[in-house]
């Protein structure tokens, strides 16, 4: 049986993930291939319960370590009982955000730094990651307009635009890496979406 691709969709808020996600998990079904959409922090019931916890706006006194620590034993739980099953089995995973995520928010948001989640990464992941990552990028005030007129602000959204700005920048700085690619997410969506499909068609090939 063929193992699965591992796809992650990342960015700042308000970039359009979950839009973007649906196309995406219909364009690989339209490929013929099973497909499972997922989180994080969450998809499974610890880390939708350690999900809560972080988003959480009365969570004033958490420490960016206790942060990212809670996120690696999310997603140390997410890629053993959810996505690695589903790749073996033959499913596509496409998730919305992985550790490129702790990279950017807890790395650079919080300025603990690259190191600190590198050295989760090696003991939480090994060498497990994805197969692609696709990095919306957007201008911060922009992605924040828009992500205020879908909900109301959890703990994450409710930081100052410093952090957010941080936050994006490490993505930029990731999209470098051999996998990623970067789309300006501030284009009119027909031609974010065409950029998407031109991008995971290769993994088709």
């Amino acid at each position: 049986m063929t193992t699965g691709k591992f796809i992650t969709l990342e960015g700042v808020e308000g970039v359009g993930k979950s839009t973007n996600l649906e196309l995406i998990s219909g364009f690989v079904k339209s490929g013929g291939y099973d497909v499972l959409v997922t989180r994080e922090p969450g998809g499974t019931t610890l880390g939708e319960r350690v999900r809560e916890i972080l988003l959480d706006k009365d969570e004033h006194g958490m420490t960016p370590m206790a942060e990212l620590l809670l996120m690696f034993a999310a997603r140390a739980q997410h890629v053993e009982e959810v996505i690695k099953p589903a790749l073996a089995r033959g499913t596509w995973v496409v998730s919305d955000r992985f550790t490129d995520s702790s990279y950017a928010y807890q790395g650079g948001g919080r300025q603990l730094g690259n190191d600190a989640v590198a050295a989760l990464e090696h003991q939480v992941l090994g060498g497990f990651g994805p197969d692609l990552v696709i990095i919306l990028d957007l201008d911060v005030q922009a992605g924040l307009e828009r992500a205020s007129k879908v909900s109301e602000a959890d703990r994450f959204e409710s930081e100052e635009r410093a952090f957010f700005e941080r936050v994006r920048a490490a993505f930029v700085s990731r999209s470098s890496e051999p996998g990623y690619h970067l789309v300006d997410a501030a284009r009119p969506l027909i031609d974010v979406q065409a950029d998407i499909t031109t991008i995971i068609k290769e993994l088709f090939e």
